[in-house]
């Protein structure tokens, strides 16, 4: 195959891929770890019989990013920062370009060892070792006047015990081998707080550390680096819920005047099958919920559960309050991504139907991850009338709940105790069909006071836990922390 045939390829190309115009050697892609259908192909590939990470350029736009590449992985090299070695590149005028680097056998991003930690809690010690080091090569590198626009724990590669700085084409320099201004350096602290979990906040001082005991040029003061963190974090989200809807690497959409339907792309062919007889795995499946609005059942996928919501059309005239607006069906989906998103825990939607008839929306489909957890009414029953008060780690995660929906003005609308189960260290919240991130104080607090107001009716005023609840919860207008 010759580079301009790559650019034809799509997302999923027949692999192994032999490219035959690259050098005086054969290329061969075996896999890819990256693609951006007719632009970008990244993946392990074997290059004069030794195995190489490379990166092929195609496309209208081919010649500005490998010039970013190329200068990028230059500028991490002679400012000394540890990274993947360069060891050709080149490019085809009119057809495309590829990079080279040796390949690192057994390495791990830092942001597939921050998953693995993600149970163990809010900021265990592993999370501030792995946090710590991130931060000592990112002053490194704002030390040398350096910094890489879209910083996150993926472009930190562990190998062989060393971390390793990778993808240059997000690599800039202000003055090289001078430290870089503060404005920068809050800038760009800001965009890699921005993709950790809220939760991280509170530990930003501690944190920094890492970073001013390598790079102490500037002072870096909280209340300037948290509006940042806030800057970038509000543009991910809203750049984040924009792709739901779309075609893109994350999810794969399909949309036309009798249907829309989106899947999760990593899910999707084994998803597809499923969705096309949503009906008939709802009837086999086992019931959780019969309602006129929605049926619910959990389905076994396998050696895998998953839930199917339906949701309803229960006459014409329900049909026509409903058939000119987005379903029900895409409004969880949207919030689940939201919630899954910002780090509050809800079952994982996987895909979503919409049935329609010239484009006028029917019957919709919600297909999401089983949660298999008590709801917090069956968790909370042995305290009503007793003495005794609930685990310590469940109250401290309701109230990690209730202060992130406050934090992010997100209200549930309808949070009676079997819409919160509990996930071993968390409360999942799930039927997010009335869910609503607001964007002003004044909309939210009445909003959230009544999500609070419904909560505890689900014990008796007159109990302990009604009171203790109503004790630790914040109220509307108030601190979250109390």
């Amino acid at each position: 195959m010759m580079l301009a045939q790559l650019q034809r390829a799509g997302r999923t190309p027949d692999l192994p891929i032999v490219l035959e115009d690259i050098g005086q050697a054969q290329l061969q892609l075996q896999t890819l770890l990256r693609v951006l259908p007719g632009q970008r192909y990244v993946g392990k590939a074997l290059w004069n019989e030794h195995a190489v990470l490379a990166k092929i350029l195609v496309g209208n736009n081919a010649e500005r990013h490998f010039k970013r590449e190329v200068e990028g992985a230059q500028l991490l090299a002679t400012h000394g920062l540890l990274t993947p070695k360069l060891l050709q590149h080149d490019s085809r005028p009119g057809q495309g370009g590829w990079l080279l680097f040796e390949y690192l056998e057994g390495a791990q991003s830092l942001s597939d060892v921050w998953r693995d930690s993600e149970s163990q809690g809010p900021l265990s010690d592993a999370q501030r070792s792995l946090l710590g080091e991130a931060l000592a090569v990112i002053a490194q590198m704002h030390s040398q006047g350096l910094w890489q626009e879209d910083l996150h724990l993926d472009n930190l590669m562990r190998h062989a015990g060393q971390l390793y700085l990778v993808d240059g084409g997000g690599v800039c320099v202000e003055s090289s081998g001078q430290p870089l201004s503060r404005d920068q350096v809050l800038a760009n602290l800001g965009v890699f707080f921005a993709q950790l979990p809220a939760s991280v906040d509170a530990h930003l001082e501690e944190l920094l550390v890492n970073y001013l005991l390598v790079n102490a040029e500037h002072a870096l003061p909280l209340e300037a680096l948290q509006k940042q963190i806030n800057k970038v974090r509000r543009w991910r989200l809203s750049d984040y819920l924009k792709k739901v809807g779309r075609d893109c690497s994350l999810f794969s959409v399909q949309r036309s005047a009798s249907a829309l339907r989106i899947f999760r792309r990593d899910e999707q062919a084994q998803l597809e099958p499923l969705l096309a007889r949503a009906d008939a795995a709802i009837v086999a499946g086992k019931a959780l919920k019969l309602g006129g609005s929605s049926t619910v059942a959990e389905v076994q996928l396998g050696e895998r559960k998953l839930v199917v919501k339906r949701y309803n059309i229960k006459s014409f005239m329900h049909w026509l309050k409903r058939f000119w607006r987005p379903s029900r069906a895409w409004h969880s989906w949207c919030e689940g991504n939201r919630l899954s998103f910002l780090g509050i825990a809800t079952p994982q939607p996987l895909a979503m139907l919409e049935m329609r008839s010239f484009w006028l929306r029917r019957r919709a489909y919600l297909i999401t991850e089983h949660v298999a957890g008590e709801d917090i009414i069956c968790r909370f029953k042995p305290y009503v009338e007793s003495a005794g008060t609930p685990a310590d780690v469940e109250l401290e995660a309701l109230d990690g709940l209730f202060a992130a929906l406050k934090r992010e003005r997100i209200s549930h609308g309808d949070l009676k105790g079997s819409n919160l189960l509990w996930q071993g260290n968390r409360w999942a919240l799930i039927d997010l069909d009335a869910m609503q991130q607001h964007a002003s104080e004044r909309s939210f607090a009445p909003a959230f006071a009544r999500d609070r107001a419904r909560f505890l009716r689900n014990w008796p005023a007159s109990s302990g836990l009604y009171q203790l609840l109503d004790q630790r919860l914040p109220k509307a207008g108030e601190s979250a922390e109390g």
